[in-house]
């Protein structure tokens, strides 16, 4: 694959890293010889970074997969998942799961990343809703204020709720932010 070929969302790899194209613009300038310029993101580690390319320059594209598999449950540092096709059990440590994978409850399905058979990510569902398991009691007439407080939701997870919110309520969340959205209806 040519530099000149780079997409946003394209994967390719270079000096032994994955990297995923977020950005790119074509440049010609005036004078010199046209160039891309591109911001890129380590798909393992996450580090975002910007270079330029010779659009002749060539890469090897990465085929990185995104299989749905369904969570099942943890034992210690090790979690289990289950592929959807293949129902194919795989162990994958705390250390690979991210920050939101704290609002993820057993048998919630999630998109497990891997590169050449190697799990480096798992992206839990964007919005989750969850049980508000403990919390201070509400008080009448305290709905009209920004206020928050926090909750602890059934997987642990505190969550900063409005007031009105009580304890056995269902409350919606984005898993990117770790917000509180909106109350579910039962």
């Amino acid at each position: 694959m040519l530099a000149g070929e780079f997409r946003n969302g394209t994967t390719f790899e270079m000096d032994g890293q994955v990297l995923q194209v977020i950005e790119f613009q074509h440049v010609k300038p005036g004078k010199g010889a046209a160039f891309v310029r591109v911001k890129m993101k380590n798909v393992i580690t996450g580090a975002v970074t910007e270079r330029s390319f010779n659009p002749t320059d060539k890469y090897e594209a990465a085929y990185v997969e995104r299989r749905e598999m369904q969570y099942l449950y943890n034992e210690g540092e090790l979690y289990y998942f289950m592929d959807n096709e293949t129902y194919e059990q795989i162990p994958i440590g705390k250390d690979t799961l991210g920050d939101d994978f704290r609002f993820v409850k057993e048998n919630e399905t999630c998109k497990v990343c891997s590169y050449k058979g190697n799990v480096y990510a798992v992206e839990a569902p964007l919005f989750v809703e969850l049980e508000v398991i403990e919390t201070d009691p509400g008080f009448k007439g305290n709905t009209a204020t920004n206020t928050l407080k926090p909750a602890k939701v059934e997987t642990g997870a505190m969550v900063q709720v409005p007031l009105f919110i009580e304890q056995g309520e269902r409350i919606k969340i984005d898993t990117r932010s770790g917000e509180y959205l909106e109350r579910c209806k039962s």
